[in-house]
């Protein structure tokens, strides 16, 4: 394989150094979100709405199911906004250990708020989404993403909204 930038490529090839990506402090340009991530990420709250609704008008013999479901969903959730930061910190020519130590925190919290039960677990979750929320906010623009921002925030809000709704109920 070639570390050529690809042919008709207007742009240096940002992973064998052509580009102000990596420099610490850059600020590239926004790029607005993909059209069919923006899709998923509106179909992916529907098990997050789903759950708390859910959550809040089952039987009580039910009820505990209803929000481990939505806890490990959530725990994915959290998960994968984590790992996002993992793919960042590889795409950086200047390592540092912040992305990668980030990457790991949500996973664990997440991971240790699933064991517990609902009424704090789910609690737990909606303060580790705000705070993926606000780690983004701050690292994003670096990496030419503050575009995303906005549909971060939207799935941020209706996904801690459904995740208090479903420990609400005890």
């Amino acid at each position: 394989m070639s570390s050529q930038p690809l042919p008709n490529s207007s742009s240096p090839d940002p992973l064998h150094g052509g580009s102000d990506r990596t420099r610490p402090g850059s600020r590239l340009p926004a790029t607005a979100p993909n059209p069919v991530a923006v899709k998923l990420g509106y179909l992916g709250l529907l098990p997050f709405v789903f759950g708390a609704f859910l959550s809040l008008v089952v039987r009580d013999d039910a009820h505990p199911y209803v929000v481990l479901a939505l806890a490990g969903y959530a725990a994915v959730v959290i998960s994968f906004l984590g790992g996002i930061h993992w793919g960042l910190g590889m795409r950086s020519q200047l390592p540092s250990p912040a992305p990668f130590a980030w990457s790991v925190v949500p996973s664990l919290v997440a991971w240790i708020a699933v064991v517990m039960p609902a009424y704090a677990g789910l609690v737990i979750d909606a303060l580790m989404l705000i705070g993926c929320y606000l780690w983004d906010r701050r690292s994003y623009p670096a990496h030419g993403l503050s575009g995303w921002l906005t549909l971060r925030f939207r799935l941020t809000v209706f996904a801690v909204l459904a995740c208090f709704l479903g420990a609400a109920r005890t």
